[in-house]
């Protein structure tokens, strides 16, 4: 009985890693073994940026919210606890929108929770 290899899947399995390492430095794109290293850590650190892009963004919000209601004698966590006790459901990015496009709204709304 002749020797069983698996020579489609393997080959296959490598062509992925090697299209998918195209483009990069060196042996990064056509030794398998370095590729496969590269590309395994790429993939981290793309799955750890999603994460880290949605606290940034919150982080931007917070940012922007607090400058614009300074402007008007409160910060930031006296105004989300007014809106709390409102309950006027707006979340950070909406109400970084309104603050940095709308400021005359966003002056209302602030207004509004005095």
């Amino acid at each position: 009985m002749p020797r069983s290899v698996n020579a489609v899947a393997s080959r296959a399995r490598r062509k992925r890693i090697l299209k998918a390492a195209k483009g990069y430095y060196g042996k990064r794109k056509n030794v398998y073994t370095v590729a496969k290293n590269v590309m395994e850590k790429g993939l981290t650190y793309s799955y750890v940026g999603r994460k880290v892009k949605k606290r940034d963004y919150r982080r931007l919000w917070i940012a922007r919210i607090n400058a614009a209601v300074r402007a008007e004698g409160l910060n930031y966590s006296q105004f989300i606890h007014k809106l709390a006790e409102k309950n006027i459901d707006l979340n950070r990015k909406v109400l970084a929108d309104l603050a940095m496009n709308e400021p005359e709204t966003f002056k209302k709304l602030i207004d509004s929770v005095k």
